[in-house]
C-alpha cells in the first residue's frame, strides 16, 4: 500500500506549527476555534477603548456558559462551546504589544490553524457603533495585531470594533485608546458587543463570507 493510499484512507493531513515543524493530524478529528479578545491586563485599563476585545470576550464567556478562566499561555483561557463547536477563549495578559506571544502558544498547543483563530479588537479607523469583519489583512497600525501577525501569519479572522479617532496624533492617540468612553459611546459599544455575541455562531458554522454579510446587514439597520 502506498503512502498516498494510507493518507487517503486515514484522511491524514499535516499541521505546520509556528516553529516550522510538521505534525500529522486526522481530518475527522474535532475542529477547534481560538477566539482572542485583545486588551491590557489590570483594573486601570478595564474600561478603556483599547480593551473592547476583553469586553467582548467576557460577554461571550457569560453568554455561552464557558468554564472559568484559568492562567495559561501567558493569558487567561477558558473552554466552552458555541453552536456545538469547541472553542477556546483567550485574553492575553502580556499587554497589547506582545499579544502574539499568548496567541501562538495557545494555537500551537491545541494545533489550531490561523483560519480558525478569531481576534476581536478595537479599531480607530471605524466610528463608534460600527463593526467590520474580515479574514486576513494588514495590522492598520494596531500593535496587538502586528504582534499576532508576526507570530502566526496574518491569515486569521478579525472582528473590528470601532472606537473612533482623536483629532491629533502621537501622544493624543495613545491617551485616546487608553481613555474611557462617554456614556453615549459606552452604550454603542455595548450594542456592538451584543451583536457579536448574537452573530458569532454564523462565523463558526458558515465561515467569514456569510458572517460578513450578516454583520453588515445588522450594522446598517
Amino acid at each position: 500500500m502506498s503512502l498516498y493510499q494510507i493518507i487517503f484512507r486515514k484522511k491524514l493531513s499535516y499541521f505546520l506549527n509556528y516553529n516550522g515543524e510538521l505534525f500529522p493530524v486526522f481530518l475527522e478529528s474535532e475542529v477547534m476555534f481560538l477566539i482572542v479578545g485583545l486588551g491590557n491586563p489590570g483594573a486601570d485599563y478595564a474600561a478603556t477603548r483599547h480593551n473592547v476585545g476583553f469586553m467582548a470576550a467576557d460577554a461571550l464567556h457569560e453568554a455561552y456558559g464557558f468554564a472559568a478562566f484559568r492562567a495559561k499561555f501567558d493569558g487567561l483561557i477558558a473552554e466552552g462551546k458555541i453552536a456545538g463547536e469547541k472553542v477556546f477563549l483567550l485574553k492575553p495578559q502580556t499587554y497589547m504589544n506582545l499579544s502574539g506571544n499568548a496567541v501562538v502558544k495557545a494555537a500551537q498547543f491545541y494545533k489550531i490553524l490561523p483560519q480558525h483563530v478569531i481576534v476581536i479588537h478595537d479599531d480607530m479607523d471605524l466610528p463608534v457603533g460600527k463593526v467590520k469583519v474580515k479574514l486576513g489583512g494588514g495590522a492598520g497600525g494596531h500593535n496587538g495585531l502586528k504582534s499576532i501577525d508576526a507570530a502566526i501569519t496574518p491569515g486569521y479572522n478579525r472582528i473590528r470594533i470601532g472606537v473612533g479617532h482623536p483629532q491629533g496624533r502621537g501622544d493624543d492617540v495613545v491617551n485616546y485608546v487608553l481613555g474611557g468612553f462617554s456614556k453615549a459611546d459606552r452604550e454603542k459599544i455595548s450594542e456592538m458587543v451584543d451583536l457579536i455575541v448574537e452573530t458569532l455562531p454564523v462565523l463558526l458554522e458558515k465561515g467569514m463570507a456569510a458572517y460578513s454579510t450578516i454583520v453588515g446587514q445588522k450594522v446598517s439597520h
